[in-house]
């Protein structure tokens, strides 16, 4: 199987290559092109992104060491840093935004019955951003202070199979509160926030979408009680569960239905938390665990910047930062739908080491992770594991 084929050509086949020229075509990407096409860009950036190379000079030494190869794995024209460069700057970085929600779809479709939550028959949202810092004097457009320049990665992460559902990338200066307008609600999902989010009015807005939100209250919060419900697990930190309704005259305009507080004690970090929620039939003590989990999408932000090109970049335009981006994106979903495909047991981390180092060899993929002496896992924390073994 794949006797004849690389590495990084057995990793290209579980793209599907349809769905890609129709993205290509919608924004007419290869529109008066006559050499390296938006396929070619794809495929150059992808080996990128799996060999973490530094720059363009970079891919185009490495990629040129292997010209005998290129053909054979969809690079048909010369690889040169400047041509790589104007691709990335002039065409539309949408066609890889639109492809990366393609491979996102399929990587949900596969991981539909890995259920983290078993108690739950609904979606588990996170919605969270991660600040990426520029160089002001090279990226002046990307507005965040003064000093310095900066991009937001906007990211609603489906805490069931740890697959990003919606990105959207923003200049630093964009609050985390204003992505809930671009949000399309799924009805009695439920969405993970931190209390940066906290805008009754957008919330009241999920409400009436028959959404469910949980999230922090801020020290300010004002409310009035109206109901105390019994608890029943005070040993394991619950403090109390109330019906409350908002004081003040905007917040009680913004959001004039009743809210759940729910007070609880975490005895890890010695400290009390006060959660928000619109949802009255999950016992309390689940939905503090709900949120919880809002630490995945931390640890998510954390291993894309430790393992993917997405802290510094190939090129200065915002055209050319989205593009890679996405593509970075792309890559992540990518090797997660092989993963599972090939029912690889390995961690998502050892599944990349592997393919950057031998990306040329001709091999089969599954050969690589069928030595039984093989260590699974370098020693990460429970956390990082039972986020990254997809």
């Amino acid at each position: 199987m794949n006797q004849g084929q690389t590495i990084f050509s057995q990793i290209m086949s579980y793209v599907p290559k349809y769905s890609f020229d129709n993205c290509v075509k919608k924004y007419r990407g290869n529109y008066k092109v006559q050499s390296f096409t938006c396929w070619e860009q794809f495929l150059a950036m992808t080996f990128a992104q799996l060999t973490y190379r530094e720059s363009l000079r970079d891919i185009e030494t490495c990629l040129r060491a292997m010209q005998n190869k290129l053909y054979h794995i969809g690079i048909r024209s010369k690889i040169s840093r400047s041509t790589l460069a104007d691709a990335n700057q002039n065409r539309d970085w949408r066609i890889y935004a639109d492809f990366a929600y393609i491979l996102i779809d399929k990587a949900k479709e596969l991981y539909r019955d890995d259920k983290f939550f078993k108690e739950l028959d609904e979606t588990v949202y996170a919605l969270d951003s991660t600040t990426i810092d520029l160089c002001l004097s090279l990226f002046p457009w990307a507005k965040f202070r003064k000093t310095k320049s900066a991009i937001k990665i906007h990211t609603l992460l489906d805490l069931q199979n740890n697959i990003p559902s919606f990105i959207s990338i923003t200049d630093g200066s964009v609050h985390d509160v204003n992505i809930l307008d671009e949000l399309i609600t799924e009805i009695g999902a439920f969405y993970i926030v931190d209390k940066g989010y906290i805008d009754f009015e957008r919330l009241y807005n999920l409400n009436n979408n028959s959404a469910y939100f949980v999230t922090r209250a801020k020290s300010n919060f004002q409310f009035k009680r109206i109901y105390s419900q019994q608890v029943d697990n005070k040993s394991l930190g619950l403090i109390c569960d109330q019906s409350i309704v908002l004081k003040g005259f905007y917040p009680s305009k913004d959001y004039p239905d009743k809210l759940r507080r729910i007070k609880y004690f975490d005895p890890q970090n010695n400290r009390r938390l006060v959660f928000l929620t619109n949802n009255f039939r999950l016992p309390a003590m689940t939905i503090a665990n709900l949120f919880k989990q809002r630490w995945q999408i931390e640890l998510f932000f954390k291993w894309i910047k430790q393992n993917l090109k997405i802290k510094s970049f190939y090129g200065n335009t915002p055209n050319a930062v989205k593009t890679q981006v996405c593509i970075a994106i792309s890559v992540y979903v990518l090797l997660a739908i092989i993963k599972k495909k090939l029912k690889i047991e390995h961690s998502l981390y050892t599944f990349l080491q592997l393919i950057s180092i031998s990306v040329f060899e001709k091999t089969p993929i599954i050969s690589m992770f069928s030595d039984s002496n093989y260590i699974n896992e370098i020693d990460y924390n429970y956390n990082q594991l039972s986020l990254f073994n997809l």
